[in-house]
């Protein structure tokens, strides 16, 4: 089980920039559209986001009944949305200060990949999802390009590849259901080449995960039951009666044995 990796956690200066940068625009569009696809209607469910999920929470307001952020302290924190009430908390991701069951969907984005201690964080989010909740993790591909060029934020922390990633949901009571990808166009700052972005997409979708930048997996939250057996019948024990007492008078003992 993959428990911590003591990577350095990009900080959100550094992750505003990317997203106000025309690589991060595109990449957030990107995404945008995946998460979409994935999730395609929110409306009266309860969504909280982890990690830096500000660029990709837009389209939900209006439609989910709440959506909230948080940011873990290692990170830092800026206001969001700019011009609203703000819904943005800093927060230890070990500790997240919800009541269990208390959210429909959560969405992890620069989250896991620089998680300290994976493990503690992905239980505190199966406890504050409700049964029947789903997880949309959003990581860097182990083989993709953009886990290998630090400029952006994708090429921080530790990335994964579908299976490690799978396997790291199920030892955490959640099942693993529909898989997809992105960023197949390469982390580049050239304005011609990201105008080829939507291309880019089509032509890597064909070719399979192998090499997207991105992996996104939705997972259901497991509530694992102790199977319901009859209980087993103890055999009884013979036991002897014990003997009269000396000089006991008038009392008539059955020496026959009892079962308790």
């Amino acid at each position: 089980m993959l428990e911590s990796y003591g990577v350095m956690r990009p900080d959100v200066i550094d992750l505003r920039e990317f997203y106000n940068s025309h690589l991060g625009q595109v990449a957030r569009r990107l995404l945008r559209f995946r998460i979409r696809q994935l999730w395609p209607d929110l409306g009266g469910l309860d969504l909280l986001a982890l990690g830096y999920p500000s660029p990709y929470l837009r389209q939900f307001q209006g439609e989910a009944a709440r959506v909230v952020a948080f940011m873990p302290a290692q990170q830092g924190v800026h206001r969001w949305p700019v011009h609203d009430r703000n819904r943005v908390a800093l927060v230890d991701e070990m500790e997240l200060p919800l009541p269990d069951a208390s959210v429909d969907r959560v969405l992890l984005v620069h989250a896991l990949e620089n998680a300290e201690q994976v493990t503690p964080m992905l239980r505190e989010v199966w406890r504050v999802l409700a049964s029947g909740g789903r997880l949309l993790v959003v990581v860097p591909n182990r083989r993709g390009i953009w886990a290998r060029m630090e400029r952006t934020p994708f090429g921080q922390g530790h990335p994964y590849s579908p299976g490690q990633l799978s396997r790291l949901l199920r030892d955490n009571m959640f099942q693993p259901n529909e898989r997809v990808s992105a960023l197949y166009i390469p982390p580049v700052a050239s304005r011609m080449l990201l105008r080829t972005a939507g291309a880019w997409e089509k032509l890597g979708h064909r070719w399979g995960h192998v090499f997207a930048g991105v992996l996104l997996i939705e997972a259901d939250k497991q509530i694992y039951a102790v199977s319901a057996r009859p209980p087993r019948r103890r055999r009884p024990i013979a036991l002897p009666l014990p003997a009269p007492p000396a000089g006991a008078v008038g009392l008539t003992v059955d020496r026959r044995r009892r079962k308790f």
